[in-house]
């Protein structure tokens, strides 16, 4: 089987996104060039990991000896984007595992999406063994380091837009009401 792989080296917008109301949100990670636009479905906790890695790849990188690159230190104001996702928000596929790269050459940072492994049932006919270790679809995606800066920004915006937590228990409060395991007698 042939990988279908959605690639954006130098896209126009790349952000992670939500739709639904908090506590029922599913995220987005969407990229798009021109009229060409992909969306992958992410946990809220890869969100927070992917922004939270791509800061710490970029800071290691401003502090290393003989960088050549220029590295913001913050998001570049003009790279900042508050706007929601585009719409149709159109899953391509959920994503089960997330790598992250640096590419010297262009001086981007590399994220690559790869689909949640569904396991085949041992009954059902096997592929050959060559097929199964490559996926049935990927996404990567290549931005610049003032970009990255204002993906991490916006991201860890998003993910702290959520449920508000209960300052007692530490759970997420729902807009329908919260029951606080430490104040509920138990």
């Amino acid at each position: 089987m042939r990988t279908l792989v959605h690639e954006f080296d130098w896209p126009d917008r790349v952000v992670v996104g939500t739709v639904g109301r908090p506590g029922e949100r599913t995220f987005y990670l969407q990229a798009r060039d021109g009229a060409r636009s992909t969306s992958v479905a992410l946990e809220k906790e890869q969100s927070a990991v992917l922004a939270d890695t791509i800061d710490e790849m970029l800071n290691r990188l401003m502090a290393e000896d003989g960088n050549r690159v220029s590295i913001p230190p913050e998001a570049p104001a003009e790279l900042v984007d508050n706007e929601p996702l585009d719409q149709p928000v159109e899953e391509q596929f959920r994503a089960g595992a997330l790598r992250l790269g640096w590419d010297p050459r262009t001086a981007q940072v590399v994220i690559e999406a790869y689909p949640v492994e569904v396991v085949q049932d041992e009954d059902a006919v096997d592929e050959p063994e060559a097929e199964a270790d490559e996926p049935s679809e990927m996404l990567i995606v290549r931005i610049p380091v003032g970009t990255a800066r204002a993906f991490v920004q916006r991201t860890r915006r998003v993910v702290r837009a959520g449920r508000p937590i209960c300052p007692l228990c530490g759970e997420p409060v729902d807009p329908d009401g919260h029951v606080c395991r430490l104040t509920d007698g138990e």
